[in-house]
């Protein structure tokens, strides 16, 4: 289908309210780490889910090629999901007692027990490098969002079985579902979002995310139709509204945002980002927002999840050493310090 993009006087328009924009209110909202919990396993790490109802917390290790789960009744880890290779997100499908990995290493999805934590299937994904992974209620499918292949899987969440492949072009990030049988990805390369049909596979639209460039991370609140797109390089939040693809809003946050999530009781947005703070702004109308300001995590804590039930916001992060010196003119990368991987909890 034809993309559906906006006139140049809109995204003028629009390009202009982020530079007339203030900068982000410094001082620090309500929200606060209130605990650290230490996790140990050494290597990098990438999304984050939350089970509210279990009160369990997945974190994908693809540096360790596992999943860590953490009992946050009592804040200790309970289990591993392993041979997870390079595995970017987890989506969970409670009705089906099922939750699902992308591993991007391997292109596969793990399949596993929600109770028991165990492995039950592997399916091999249409794409390359499954990265986010999303399970739409609606269609009763999981949906991986290939980071470099250009493309969507949708698995049977009942079955585990491929069912169908979403073309698209650019390179995939974080999606949404409308639970109404629409799906909503951003696309990193393209500052745009594409607009799919959960059952037909059809792409119905492409909107251009006016002033947002490198969009991550992305929430939504289904109750006012709208989506919360996380721009990593415009350092801002950008809002669109998903009846018609309009860009209705930009708001500065933090730099080095990954993820973004909305907690729709408290009419927050959150946007994590790896500088070491989560921006936190509030949905005043639809189409009116205001900054609430950083809460202070650490650096690095570039993912986060949300607990809509209590509230609680939690994000990861490590220690790091000094650079090694640089080879060839190339910067080394700093080291892991050994042990110090840890779960930052956030409360108001």
């Amino acid at each position: 289908m034809k993309s559906a993009r906006h006139t140049p006087l809109i995204a003028a328009s629009v390009f202009a309210l982020v530079a007339a924009a203030p900068a982000i209110r410094q001082a620090a909202t309500t929200y606060h780490v209130t605990k650290s919990v230490p996790l140990g396993v050494d290597g990098g790490w990438d999304y984050l889910t939350v089970d509210p109802d279990a009160q369990r917390v997945y974190i994908s290790r693809g540096g360790a090629n596992l999943v860590q789960i953490v009992d946050l009744k009592t804040n200790t880890p309970i289990g591993t999901i392993d041979d997870t290779r390079g595995v970017h997100g987890i989506a969970l499908a409670p009705e089906f007692n099922k939750g699902f990995t992308s591993n991007g290493g391997d292109s596969t999805v793990t399949i596993f027990d929600m109770k028991t934590m165990k492995e039950t299937g592997r399916v091999t994904v249409t794409g390359k490098n499954p990265d986010a992974i999303l399970y739409d209620p609606f269609s009763k499918r999981v949906f991986t969002f290939n980071h470099t292949g250009k493309s969507t899987t949708a698995i049977d969440a009942a079955t585990g079985k491929v069912i169908g492949t979403v073309k698209t072009e650019g390179v995939l990030e974080t999606g949404q579902s409308d639970n109404a049988g629409t799906i909503f990805v951003n696309d990193e390369e393209g500052n745009r979002l594409f607009v799919f049909d959960a059952k037909t596979l059809v792409v119905k639209a492409t909107w251009a995310l006016d002033g947002c460039k490198a969009p991550t991370g992305l929430a939504i609140d289904r109750a006012h139709k709208r989506l919360f797109a996380g721009c990593n390089e415009s350092k801002t939040v950008t809002v669109v509204d998903y009846t018609n693809g309009k860009t209705v809003a930009s708001i500065p946050i933090c730099a080095g945002t990954d993820a973004a999530a909305f907690d729709t009781a408290l009419q927050l947005i959150f946007a994590s980002c790896s500088d070491g703070n989560i921006a936190v702004i509030h949905e005043d109308s639809p189409d009116k927002y205001t900054s609430q300001g950083l809460a202070k995590t650490e650096d690095r804590s570039r993912t986060m999840t949300i607990d809509e039930k209590t509230h609680k916001l939690y994000t990861v992060t490590a220690q790091y050493g000094a650079a090694p010196a640089p080879v060839n003119g190339r910067a080394g990368r700093p080291p892991m310090v050994p042990g110090s991987f840890h779960l930052l909890i956030l409360e108001k």
